[in-house]
């Protein structure tokens, strides 16, 4: 007769070890195996059983085919009626796929959901939930929508009673909140454990694949931003979303960390009302100030995330270090690209920065890792410091180089047009761009540069 076993697992990558470790040897992470009791009955064996019996699949052999036999047309991809949500998973939802989404607490994951499902009134849905009543979830339907839905709702956290609800309903798309509350009865350990979130995943995922219908998991994060959980929980799902914003401010950003089936560029934004979230179909009136005052150390970017190009606030705040070491701040920027930029500025400029301490600031709570920002951030830490105010007329955009040139950027037309679009009537751009551009095919002054020194003598004579 099998015995009971003890093992440990990593809380953080799902590591199994016969002893605890200080330190896992796969992640490098400390302090995080955590005792399991496995019973005979519940082994990896046992469990692959459980899993087939739960899903009412995988009794079928597999067999070896040819890769030229294999028919690799698309199927259509299952529309969200939600634009942004559309753009940020690559065109729709793929019929098969497991999408995770993750946020803080708080953010609005299960409203953004939730709306989604009452817009999608083509699609038999089931809504699992296993973290609020039927009641909560009512009340907040009627306060997002006041047309009737005939989306199926199930408060479970029971593996087994969710996969008995949807062989009785047999819905065209499953919605699961939160992964981190369902629980199987074969695993001896808690819900939210390393084990029942990686059996439960692995469950849902058989289901999705042999089913051919998406499933859409909501999913908790830990204080350092990351989905809660075991690493294998991000690696088994085809899509992974992250929900960001301040929660004390009414936008919310949606953005794309790992996509099977598009790009993981793409962002959505939204703005947070009493009747839900709301779609930002231009972003760039979002972003910008709508103060007409001219203010040092304010400077207008054109940046593209994605197919979707948008003009951006860098803001940058330059003073004379209180204490011995100058401090660099910077907030949704890279902190070591602002390092190279000001030693750039230092260098290949002349000006003066190493006792002085910078605050770097991207308006809007957005994070932005186009290089066609860098001319933006020089120009707004020198206005800073030699408080001077940029003209408002003005756009940039270029990459700079750490021997102070300015290097062509991708997509410059329509970062061109973006900026047109709102008014704009200078456009800086490198040198490079302007060749092929024709100046009068735009209404938008171009003015083409080469190194910093001749687009700070442009911005600030």
């Amino acid at each position: 007769m099998a015995k009971n076993k003890t093992v440990y697992v990593c809380s953080n990558c799902g590591q199994e070890s016969s002893k605890w470790q200080g330190k896992c040897a796969a992640c490098g992470e400390w302090n995080t195996f955590k005792e399991l009791h496995i019973q005979a009955e519940t082994g990896k064996h046992a469990q692959t059983q459980a899993r087939h019996a739960l899903t009412g699949l995988g009794q079928q052999r597999t067999t070896p085919v040819k890769l030229s036999e294999i028919n690799a047309a698309e199927d259509p991809r299952i529309d969200t009626h939600d634009a942004e949500l559309n753009r940020v998973l690559g065109g729709g939802l793929v019929p098969g796929s497991l999408v995770l989404l993750g946020g803080e607490p708080g953010i609005g994951k299960s409203t953004l959901l939730l709306q989604t499902m009452l817009n999608m009134r083509d699609q038999r849905i089931l809504y699992v939930s296993g973290e609020e009543s039927e009641r909560q979830i009512k009340l907040r339907a009627d306060r997002l929508t006041q047309q009737p839905s005939d989306c199926m709702l199930v408060c479970e956290t029971n593996l087994e009673q969710i996969f008995t609800h949807i062989k009785n309903t047999q819905p065209t798309l499953v919605v699961i909140d939160s992964i981190q509350t369902i629980a199987s009865e074969s695993i001896e350990s808690s819900p939210g454990s390393v084990t029942q979130i990686r059996e439960c995943a692995a469950a849902i995922l058989k289901y999705a694949k042999e089913s051919n219908v998406p499933v859409l998991l909501i999913g908790h994060i830990t204080k350092e931003g990351s989905i809660a959980g075991p690493k294998v929980l991000e690696h088994i799902v085809d899509t992974v979303l992250q929900f960001e914003g301040d929660r004390h401010y009414f936008y919310r950003i949606l953005r794309s960390i790992k996509n099977r089936f598009g790009s993981t560029s793409e962002l959505g934004i939204y703005e947070m009302r009493a009747d839900g979230l709301l779609p930002v179909d231009n972003p760039s009136g979002l972003l910008l100030s709508k103060n007409g005052e001219e203010l040092s150390g304010i400077s207008i970017a054109a940046a593209i995330e994605g197919v979707r190009p948008f003009l951006i606030e860098t803001q940058a705040l330059v003073s004379t270090a209180a204490y011995g070491t100058p401090q660099r701040s910077a907030t949704g920027f890279d902190l070591r690209r602002l390092n190279m930029l000001l030693a750039v500025l230092e260098k290949r400029v002349g000006f003066k920065l190493g006792q002085k301490d910078v605050f770097l600031n991207i308006a809007g709570g957005i994070r932005v890792s186009d290089p066609a920002i860098d001319l933006s951030i020089i120009a707004a830490v020198l206005s800073s410091n030699v408080d001077t105010a940029i003209d408002r007329s003005y756009c940039m955009a270029g990459e700079v180089g750490l021997s102070g040139e300015i290097r062509p950027v991708n997509r410059i037309m329509q970062r061109i047009a973006e900026a047109e679009k709102l008014g704009f009537k200078r456009f800086v751009l490198p040198e490079a761009n302007i060749k092929g551009l024709d100046p009068k095919s735009v209404s938008i002054e171009l003015i083409p540069v080469a190194r910093v020194e001749h687009a700070l003598r442009e911005l600030f004579g």
